[in-house]
């Protein structure tokens, strides 16, 4: 094992773990609330027929399924994660749709890519993982033809993402608070920082690097009786609430559901249950 698989082993280990499963299970309710995101990026990279396409961290497929029909039968698209049961979930929706993108259960810290083959590296949400990003950017630069484009999109800050810190906040006061994490530790806000981004792919060899800002409302649930109802079940299924609650007991649970519930009441509108998001849609070249 290289010495970048040894380092992301924690990752790979969490993502094949209740954790893959608990996103598998959530992949439409995921894709829906993600959409105005993935609109937006996929906009912005501008993936083209005929083009060698690679998808990091693709996960259930959505990204990648797009980035197919983009592509067209001429293009190549090459999806890779290391989750296997969003993999699994990402082929079975391949599949229903006549596509024929190829999945590769691979770390792309590490993985040996074929040297210079890819028009296009894009990603959504999944490159904020790595323990050694600046080295795993410069392996995934090492498989991009000369010129070729990296677009992803990552969370800014998450006191700017009310999605997931007003909840978070609602259950701080009933819950064991999680453990900030230490700088450079990989999770969904490791690249909120743009100064940090833009210094990792410098690092790692690229050119003419932009981070562009990107607020946006987020749709945890449609409007309807039981929008509060939808998006409890979605704070206690994915994200900081989720986790913390694991090693709590009902009581706290209760209480915690009943205080997020309050906090989440505040952002009901007649369209739905609406939060802001607040992300940098990065690019590159090589």
């Amino acid at each position: 094992m290289s010495q970048q698989a040894a380092l992301n082993q924690d990752q790979i280990e969490y993502w094949n773990g209740e954790a893959g499963a608990s996103w598998t299970r959530n992949q439409e309710r995921v894709d829906r609330f993600l959409a105005p995101i993935t609109a937006k990026v996929l906009d912005a990279a501008k993936p083209t027929r005929g083009e060698a396409i690679l998808d990091i961290g693709c996960g259930c497929g959505e990204t990648t399924l797009a980035l197919a029909e983009a592509a067209g039968p001429a293009g190549r698209v090459t999806g890779v994660d290391i989750s296997a049961p969003m993999l699994e979930r990402a082929r079975e929706r391949a599949a229903a749709k006549g596509l024929a993108p190829e999945f590769i259960k691979a770390d792309a810290a590490s993985h040996d890519f074929a040297p210079e083959s890819f028009d296009l590296v894009f990603s959504r949400f999944g490159v904020m993982f790595f323990d050694e990003p600046a080295a795993a950017f410069a392996n995934i630069r090492k498989g991009m033809k000369k010129g070729s484009r990296l677009s992803f999109v990552c969370w800014r800050e998450a006191k700017e993402n009310d999605w997931v810190f007003r909840p978070l906040v609602a259950a701080l006061p009933h819950i064991t608070p999680p453990e900030p994490p230490a700088p450079g530790t990989p999770g969904p806000f490791a690249f909120a920082d743009e100064s940090h981004v833009r210094g990792l792919l410098e690092k790692a060899g690229f050119e003419k690097i932009h981070l562009d800002p990107l607020d946006i409302d987020l749709t945890m649930a449609e409007g309807g009786k039981d929008m509060l109802d939808q998006s409890i079940d979605f704070v206690l299924e994915i994200g900081p609430v989720a986790r913390a609650l694991k090693s709590e007991d009902a009581a706290v649970k209760e209480k915690v559901i009943g205080a997020v519930r309050e906090e989440l009441a505040k952002f009901e509108t007649a369209k739905g249950l609406v939060l802001k998001g607040a992300c940098w849609i990065v690019s590159a070249r090589t």
